[in-house]
């Protein structure tokens, strides 16, 4: 058992520091358009599939709250993934469930940002779809080959691809990223004044 266990930790850097040397320029992309959008009055609509939901939520929630400094809120909200808080669900495709809320609620000018784990989840692409016939900007978070998503990504649409094929470490690595993220959203929007 402690092999595995070791061999999981090892598989994890070893995703960790691929993931350091090929995704800084996306993450510094990713960052600067979202904080341009909250600059602009807009606000980050996140989603994820059902096993990167909870990261969809907590990067909401790091937005609305803050990360590691306390500063003022900024407008971010995780679309629900259940059809019980929507409606009726005989009604509706569950792979429509993100992009119906889209359709509702977002403006041009927002965000989407999308998480999933190979770019081939119906929800997700329906989502991102929704976005582009809105004019929004897309940041997807994806691995693998990032699969039919990536292609519906154009010029103004950044990726963040994580390099492995494995869907558990690509979840782990998405956390670090929505960090990441999260500190150099504040960093562009706070400055903090060094001592």
């Amino acid at each position: 058992m402690q092999e595995t266990i070791k061999k999981i930790f090892t598989e994890n850097i070893q995703v960790q520091i691929a993931a350091g040397e090929v995704l800084p320029s996306a993450l510094e992309l990713a960052a600067f358009t979202i904080a341009q959008s909250l600059i602009n009055g807009n606000k980050l609509l996140c989603c994820g599939t059902p096993s990167c939901h909870m990261l969809a939520q907590h990067m909401a929630g790091l937005l609305i709250n803050f990360y590691e400094t306390e500063r003022p809120c900024l407008p971010a909200v995780a679309l629900a993934q259940d059809q019980v808080n929507l409606g009726s669900a005989a009604n509706n495709d569950e792979h429509e469930t993100f992009a119906r809320q889209i359709r509702a609620f977002a403006q041009q000018g927002d965000l989407l940002l999308a998480i999933a784990v190979n770019g081939n989840e119906k929800q997700i692409i329906s989502a991102v779809e929704a976005a582009l016939t809105r004019d929004m900007k897309v940041i997807v978070l994806v691995g693998d080959d990032g699969g039919e998503l990536v292609g519906l990504l154009g010029p103004n649409d950044v990726e963040i691809r994580v390099p492995s094929k494995r869907p558990s470490r690509i979840v782990e690595s998405h956390l670090v990223n929505l960090h990441c993220l999260s500190e150099l959203i504040d960093l562009t929007l706070f400055p903090q004044e060094e001592n």
